[in-house]
Order: C-alpha cells, then structure tokens, then sequence
C-alpha cells in the first residue's frame, strides 16, 4: 500500500475511533471493545472497496454488508455517516428513544444498512441468502460479513458455513474479528473456536489469517478474496485483532467488552487518540 494512503487512512479511522468513544459516552450505554476492535476492517471497505451509492442505497448493484456481530453498530454508524448515509450530528443520538441508530442495526430505520442484526450467529445465513439471490439474479455484487470469534460459538454459522460452499458462493467474505474476548471471558476459555481457519478449510472455504489493525494486510486480504472469484468457493479472513484497540485502558478487557465510558473516561480516551482538539466540535467537523 502507497505510505501517503495508509498515513491517511490511519488518521481518518483514528477520527472514528474518537467518534465511537464519543457516541457511546453519549448514550451512556453500548459496546466499545468490539466496536474498536473491528473499525480498522469496516473503514477499509467502506473507504477502499465496497460499490456503493450513498443517495441511492438500495441501489442493486452494490456491495452489501452485514454486521453479523451487531452490537458492534457504533463502528459501522460511525463509518456510515463518514461516507454521507445520514448526517454526522445524527451521532450523537446512538441508543436515544426514536433514533434510528438503535442499539444493534435496524434496517428498517436506517440507510445503509443491508439487514437488521443483533441475534448472534445469524449474519453469515443472510450473507448467504442474499449472495444466492445475487447469483440468481446474474449480478456481480459481493456480500461482505463482519463475525465476531465469540459469536461463531453459534451452530446457526456452522450451518451457514456448510451451505454457502455448497451452493458455491464465491462472492461472499467473511471477516471474523479474532480479539479472543467475549463479554464473560477468554473465547478460548468460554467455548474455544480455534482453530479457526482450519474449521473453515475443512467446510470447503478459502481462508487467510492478517492482522486486523494493519492496512497493508486488509488490502491484501480483499485482494486474495476477489483473485478467488471464480473459484466456487467463499472466503473467510481471520482477523487479528485487540478489543478496546487504541484506547490503553480498554485494550484486551472483557469488561469493556459492554461497559460505555463516563464523561471522564472518554476524555482520557479522546487525549489518547490526540484527538481533544476536536472535541467540542466534533459532530461539525467535515
């Protein structure tokens, strides 16, 4: 990846960092480590892959995305109103009584979103749903789906896993955030899912393992994704990556895992992130 666009792309997903943080103090309530832990992935193909239109969302050429692991909905409201599906100061309602930015991602309610998610383990299923009309229908489309390692606990993926090679969905990918924390513990401690990759290898899907937080290896993670279009076979990319990233006292505590910060914590946040420049005004900023 060319340095000037990583350098960018660093800064602009910092921002969003700092949004999260900020929406989530707001509401006082919702999840900021898993939110944190996957924003470096849904920024990436929001801003770098995905065809998309923002003033014609249901537009039927796009890519779609699902958020498998909903209760991560303040990262994708925040790169959502990045790329102009809703106003920025629509942020700052996250949770609030009326606001479409509910809790976990109501479709009904908000654009941009490609289906409502919540209950875990059902996301790949409607990835393969959709991916299956998309065949149908002859277009070239590519369902993207973002699971959290606690959430492929569920046995409603497994099934999703074994259907979506059988009907030969190669325009679907799926990133599992891999931070190793659910809300009661250690995944491995909980209900271990490892090995992951070789699980998905043997339900007949290409697999790669990357670092989550590093740019250079999403880009080449999507890259080996579209080179395996054709191949009849879905792809999963196990991502790496840290709950609570960027934020010292978050990182890698499952008590964050569904704990929003204070007013105070969320300062230290924002000072951490250098962002307090742009705290009193960060719903204004372009």
């Amino acid at each position: 990846m060319n340095p000037k666009k990583r350098a960018f792309l660093e800064v602009r997903v910092n921002k969003l960092r700092r949004d999260i943080v900020l929406m989530l103090s707001e509401s006082s309530s919702g999840h900021p480590g898993g939110s944190l832990s996957a924003i470096d992935v849904i920024a990436y193909l929001f801003f770098e892959v995905m065809k998309f239109d923002s003033a014609n969302p249901y537009w039927e050429e796009r890519d779609r995305f699902i958020l498998s692991k909903g209760h991560a909905a303040p990262a994708l409201y925040a790169v959502l109103a990045a790329v102009n599906f809703f106003p920025k100061k629509l942020l700052k309602t996250l949770r609030k009584l009326g606001s479409p930015l509910q809790g976990h991602p109501d479709s009904r309610k908000l654009p941009g979103l490609d289906s409502s998610t919540g209950s875990l383990g059902q996301g790949l299923s409607i990835a393969g749903g959709i991916a299956l009309a998309g065949k149908m229908d002859k277009k070239d489309y590519s369902v993207f789906v973002l699971a959290g390692d606690g959430e492929i606990q569920e046995g409603q993926i497994w099934e999703a896993a074994m259907a979506i090679p059988h009907f030969e969905l190669d325009n679907v990918c799926l990133f599992v955030d891999n931070n190793e924390l659910q809300i009661d513990g250690l995944v491995s401690d909980v209900m271990s899912v490892y090995p992951i990759a070789e699980k998905f290898a043997s339900f007949n899907w290409n697999t790669m393992e990357i670092n989550g937080h590093k740019f250079d290896e999403i880009e080449k993670a999507v890259e080996f994704f579209v080179s395996n279009r054709g191949s009849k076979k879905p792809t999963v990319i196990i991502s790496h990556t840290i709950k609570g990233k960027c934020v010292s006292f978050m990182e890698n505590k499952c008590e964050w895992h569904g704990a929003a910060p204070t007013k105070d914590e969320a300062i230290k946040a924002i000072e951490e992130l250098g962002c307090v420049e742009s705290l009193e005004n960060w719903l204004e900023e372009k």
